[in-house]
Protein backbone atom coordinates (compact mmCIF):
# COMPACT_ATOMS: atom_id res chain seq x y z
CA UNK A 1 0.00 0.00 0.00
CA UNK A 2 2.89 1.90 0.90
CA UNK A 3 4.35 1.56 -2.80
CA UNK A 4 1.34 2.45 -4.46
CA UNK A 5 0.87 6.00 -2.76
CA UNK A 6 4.29 6.58 -3.31
CA UNK A 7 3.58 5.81 -6.93
CA UNK A 8 0.69 8.41 -6.98
CA UNK A 9 2.04 10.67 -5.38
CA UNK A 10 5.17 10.61 -8.20
CA UNK A 11 2.60 10.56 -10.78
CA UNK A 12 0.86 13.34 -9.68
CA UNK A 13 3.95 15.24 -9.28
CA UNK A 14 4.92 14.18 -12.81
CA UNK A 15 1.78 15.20 -13.53
CA UNK A 16 2.22 18.63 -12.66
CA UNK A 17 5.53 18.92 -13.95
CA UNK A 18 4.67 17.51 -17.31
CA UNK A 19 1.52 19.89 -17.36
CA UNK A 20 3.62 23.27 -16.48
CA UNK A 21 6.46 22.52 -19.11
CA UNK A 22 3.82 21.89 -22.11
CA UNK A 23 1.88 24.90 -21.15
CA UNK A 24 5.14 27.04 -21.48
CA UNK A 25 6.31 25.19 -24.52
CA UNK A 26 3.04 25.90 -26.17
CA UNK A 27 3.26 22.19 -27.11
CA UNK A 28 -0.26 20.89 -28.73
CA UNK A 29 -1.53 17.60 -28.30
CA UNK A 30 -4.25 16.71 -31.20
CA UNK A 31 -7.00 14.93 -29.79
CA UNK A 32 -7.83 11.07 -31.34
CA UNK A 33 -10.49 9.11 -31.32
CA UNK A 34 -10.37 6.33 -28.53
CA UNK A 35 -13.23 3.47 -28.23
CA UNK A 36 -13.06 3.53 -24.99
CA UNK A 37 -14.00 7.58 -24.61
CA UNK A 38 -16.85 8.77 -23.46
CA UNK A 39 -19.56 7.53 -20.53
CA UNK A 40 -20.74 4.57 -22.45
CA UNK A 41 -17.25 3.91 -24.13
CA UNK A 42 -15.02 0.68 -23.85
CA UNK A 43 -11.58 -0.48 -23.78
CA UNK A 44 -10.87 -1.76 -26.94
CA UNK A 45 -9.54 -5.42 -26.12
CA UNK A 46 -7.99 -6.87 -29.79
CA UNK A 47 -5.58 -3.36 -29.18
CA UNK A 48 -4.93 -3.43 -25.87
CA UNK A 49 -3.40 -7.16 -26.91
CA UNK A 50 -1.71 -5.76 -29.33
CA UNK A 51 -0.21 -3.49 -27.21
CA UNK A 52 0.68 -5.91 -24.62
CA UNK A 53 2.66 -7.59 -27.10
CA UNK A 54 4.89 -4.20 -28.43
CA UNK A 55 5.12 -3.76 -24.67
CA UNK A 56 6.63 -7.27 -23.83
CA UNK A 57 8.52 -7.07 -27.33
CA UNK A 58 10.03 -3.55 -27.54
CA UNK A 59 9.16 -1.48 -24.45
CA UNK A 60 9.93 -3.90 -21.50
CA UNK A 61 13.51 -4.12 -22.31
CA UNK A 62 13.69 -0.50 -20.80
CA UNK A 63 10.69 0.37 -19.17
CA UNK A 64 9.15 -1.34 -16.03
CA UNK A 65 5.40 -1.93 -14.72
CA UNK A 66 6.11 -2.75 -11.08
CA UNK A 67 2.83 -1.79 -10.07
CA UNK A 68 0.62 -4.31 -12.79
CA UNK A 69 0.15 -7.73 -11.78
CA UNK A 70 -0.20 -9.92 -14.50
CA UNK A 71 -2.70 -11.27 -13.58
CA UNK A 72 -4.26 -8.05 -14.84
CA UNK A 73 -4.16 -9.08 -18.33
CA UNK A 74 -7.44 -11.27 -17.78
CA UNK A 75 -9.41 -8.12 -18.23
CA UNK A 76 -8.49 -7.83 -21.66
CA UNK A 77 -9.14 -11.27 -22.81
CA UNK A 78 -6.25 -13.64 -22.26
CA UNK A 79 -7.66 -17.00 -20.61
CA UNK A 80 -6.01 -18.57 -17.71
CA UNK A 81 -3.69 -20.87 -19.26
CA UNK A 82 -2.22 -17.76 -21.55
CA UNK A 83 -1.71 -15.45 -17.95
CA UNK A 84 0.13 -18.86 -16.64
CA UNK A 85 2.28 -19.35 -19.88
CA UNK A 86 3.02 -15.15 -19.86
CA UNK A 87 3.71 -15.72 -15.97
CA UNK A 88 6.18 -18.08 -16.62
CA UNK A 89 8.23 -16.47 -19.19
CA UNK A 90 9.66 -14.10 -16.58
CA UNK A 91 12.15 -14.90 -14.10
CA UNK A 92 11.23 -13.87 -10.26
CA UNK A 93 13.57 -13.43 -7.06
CA UNK A 94 12.01 -15.55 -4.58
CA UNK A 95 13.46 -16.63 -1.35
CA UNK A 96 15.07 -17.05 0.90
CA UNK A 97 15.79 -20.81 1.25
CA UNK A 98 16.32 -22.98 3.88
CA UNK A 99 20.10 -22.54 3.39
CA UNK A 100 19.16 -18.58 3.61
CA UNK A 101 19.66 -17.94 -0.10
CA UNK A 102 17.67 -15.71 -2.76
CA UNK A 103 16.73 -18.27 -5.55
CA UNK A 104 14.92 -17.45 -8.95
CA UNK A 105 11.39 -19.07 -9.87
CA UNK A 106 9.03 -19.00 -12.87
CA UNK A 107 6.65 -16.38 -12.67
CA UNK A 108 3.01 -16.89 -11.61
CA UNK A 109 0.17 -14.60 -12.55
CA UNK A 110 -0.04 -13.54 -9.36
CA UNK A 111 3.40 -11.62 -9.71
CA UNK A 112 4.03 -8.37 -11.02
CA UNK A 113 5.74 -7.49 -13.88
CA UNK A 114 9.92 -7.45 -13.04
CA UNK A 115 11.37 -4.47 -13.71
CA UNK A 116 14.26 -4.93 -16.08
CA UNK A 117 17.16 -3.34 -14.33
CA UNK A 118 17.69 -4.60 -10.81
CA UNK A 119 17.69 -0.97 -9.63
CA UNK A 120 17.52 2.56 -11.17
CA UNK A 121 21.27 3.06 -10.93
CA UNK A 122 21.93 0.22 -13.29
CA UNK A 123 18.91 1.48 -15.30
CA UNK A 124 20.63 5.10 -15.50
CA UNK A 125 23.84 3.11 -16.25
CA UNK A 126 22.49 1.32 -19.45
CA UNK A 127 20.41 4.32 -20.77
CA UNK A 128 23.17 6.75 -20.72
CA UNK A 129 22.43 8.28 -17.24
CA UNK A 130 18.73 8.49 -18.03
CA UNK A 131 16.36 6.76 -15.94
CA UNK A 132 13.49 4.74 -17.93
CA UNK A 133 9.87 5.60 -16.77
CA UNK A 134 7.81 3.42 -14.94
CA UNK A 135 4.63 2.73 -17.23
CA UNK A 136 2.58 1.39 -14.72
CA UNK A 137 0.35 5.04 -14.37
CA UNK A 138 1.61 6.50 -17.33
CA UNK A 139 -1.43 7.29 -18.76
CA UNK A 140 -2.53 9.32 -15.65
CA UNK A 141 0.89 11.00 -15.27
CA UNK A 142 0.78 12.66 -18.50
CA UNK A 143 -1.56 15.98 -19.67
CA UNK A 144 -3.74 14.67 -22.14
CA UNK A 145 -3.13 10.92 -20.99
CA UNK A 146 -3.49 8.62 -24.68
CA UNK A 147 -3.27 11.64 -26.76
CA UNK A 148 -0.16 12.57 -25.03
CA UNK A 149 1.28 8.75 -25.42
CA UNK A 150 0.21 8.47 -29.19
CA UNK A 151 1.53 12.52 -29.85
CA UNK A 152 5.15 11.45 -28.63
CA UNK A 153 5.43 8.06 -29.89
CA UNK A 154 4.53 9.39 -33.33
CA UNK A 155 6.55 12.79 -32.97
CA UNK A 156 9.71 11.32 -33.75
CA UNK A 157 11.72 13.31 -36.55
CA UNK A 158 14.32 15.04 -37.48
CA UNK A 159 15.46 18.33 -35.61
CA UNK A 160 14.82 22.03 -37.38
CA UNK A 161 18.18 23.21 -38.84
CA UNK A 162 18.03 25.38 -35.95
CA UNK A 163 18.06 23.48 -33.13
CA UNK A 164 21.38 21.53 -32.10
CA UNK A 165 20.62 18.33 -30.22
CA UNK A 166 22.81 17.46 -27.25
CA UNK A 167 24.44 14.43 -27.30
CA UNK A 168 22.32 11.20 -27.08
CA UNK A 169 19.56 12.96 -27.33
CA UNK A 170 16.77 13.26 -30.09
CA UNK A 171 14.14 15.22 -31.37
CA UNK A 172 10.54 14.96 -30.85
CA UNK A 173 7.69 17.94 -31.60
CA UNK A 174 5.64 17.18 -28.40
CA UNK A 175 8.06 16.36 -25.77
CA UNK A 176 8.36 19.23 -23.65
CA UNK A 177 11.67 21.03 -24.67
CA UNK A 178 11.67 18.79 -27.92
CA UNK A 179 15.09 16.59 -27.03
CA UNK A 180 14.47 13.34 -25.24
CA UNK A 181 16.87 10.39 -24.51
CA UNK A 182 14.58 7.75 -25.93
CA UNK A 183 15.06 6.46 -29.66
CA UNK A 184 12.28 6.30 -31.72
CA UNK A 185 11.40 3.04 -30.97
CA UNK A 186 8.27 2.41 -32.85
CA UNK A 187 9.27 1.53 -36.82
CA UNK A 188 6.89 0.16 -39.65
CA UNK A 189 6.30 -3.65 -39.07
CA UNK A 190 8.59 -3.29 -35.93
CA UNK A 191 5.79 -6.60 -34.80
CA UNK A 192 4.36 -9.17 -36.27
CA UNK A 193 0.73 -8.34 -34.65
CA UNK A 194 -0.66 -12.36 -33.81
CA UNK A 195 -3.89 -11.16 -35.05
CA UNK A 196 -2.90 -9.82 -38.61
CA UNK A 197 -3.19 -6.77 -38.18
CA UNK A 198 -0.98 -4.03 -39.84
CA UNK A 199 1.79 -2.73 -38.35
CA UNK A 200 2.39 1.08 -38.62
CA UNK A 201 3.76 3.07 -36.56
CA UNK A 202 0.48 5.08 -36.13
CA UNK A 203 -1.34 1.36 -35.40
CA UNK A 204 1.63 0.63 -32.89
CA UNK A 205 1.64 3.63 -30.89
CA UNK A 206 -2.64 3.73 -31.03
CA UNK A 207 -1.85 -0.01 -29.73
CA UNK A 208 0.41 0.84 -26.81
CA UNK A 209 -1.73 3.86 -25.80
CA UNK A 210 -4.46 2.06 -25.25
CA UNK A 211 -2.80 -0.46 -23.18
CA UNK A 212 -1.57 1.82 -20.85
CA UNK A 213 -4.42 3.26 -20.46
CA UNK A 214 -6.25 -0.36 -19.34
CA UNK A 215 -3.38 -0.93 -17.06
CA UNK A 216 -3.50 2.71 -15.72
CA UNK A 217 -7.26 1.90 -14.94
CA UNK A 218 -8.38 -1.46 -15.72
CA UNK A 219 -11.34 -1.70 -14.06
CA UNK A 220 -12.44 1.41 -16.31
CA UNK A 221 -15.18 -0.23 -18.20
CA UNK A 222 -16.70 -1.86 -14.79
CA UNK A 223 -16.98 1.83 -13.62
CA UNK A 224 -18.78 3.13 -16.41
CA UNK A 225 -21.21 -0.06 -16.35
CA UNK A 226 -21.84 1.15 -12.69
CA UNK A 227 -21.92 4.65 -13.38
CA UNK A 228 -24.69 3.89 -15.68
CA UNK A 229 -26.90 2.23 -13.56
CA UNK A 230 -26.45 4.10 -10.73
CA UNK A 231 -27.74 6.95 -12.85
CA UNK A 232 -31.05 5.26 -14.05
CA UNK A 233 -31.80 4.27 -10.33
CA UNK A 234 -31.32 7.46 -9.20
CA UNK A 235 -34.30 8.55 -12.44
CA UNK A 236 -36.01 6.03 -11.70
CA UNK A 237 -35.83 7.04 -8.17
CA UNK A 238 -36.78 10.88 -8.82
CA UNK A 239 -39.91 9.64 -11.10
CA UNK A 240 -41.24 7.75 -8.14
CA UNK A 241 -40.70 11.11 -5.68
CA UNK A 242 -42.27 12.67 -8.17
CA UNK A 243 -45.14 10.50 -8.70
CA UNK A 244 -45.82 9.66 -4.56
CA UNK A 245 -45.37 14.22 -3.72
CA UNK A 246 -47.86 14.58 -6.35
CA UNK A 247 -50.31 11.28 -5.08
CA UNK A 248 -49.72 12.97 -1.43
CA UNK A 249 -50.34 16.29 -2.58
CA UNK A 250 -53.32 16.05 -4.15
CA UNK A 251 -55.16 15.41 -1.15
CA UNK A 252 -54.66 18.52 0.35
CA UNK A 253 -55.97 20.34 -3.05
Amino acid sequence: MRALKTAILSAALALGIAGAAQASEGVHIPKQSWPHAGIFGTVDKAAAQRGFQIYKEVCSACHSMRLVPIRTLAGIGFTEDELKGIAAGYEMQAGPNDAGEMFKRPGVPADRFPSPFPNDQAARASNNGALPPDLSLMAKARVGGEDYIYAFLTGFEEPPADVKLMDGMNYNKVFPGHQVGMPNILQPDGVTYADGTKATVEQEAHDVATFLTFVAEPHLDARKQMGVKVILFLLVLAGLMYATKRKLWSTLH
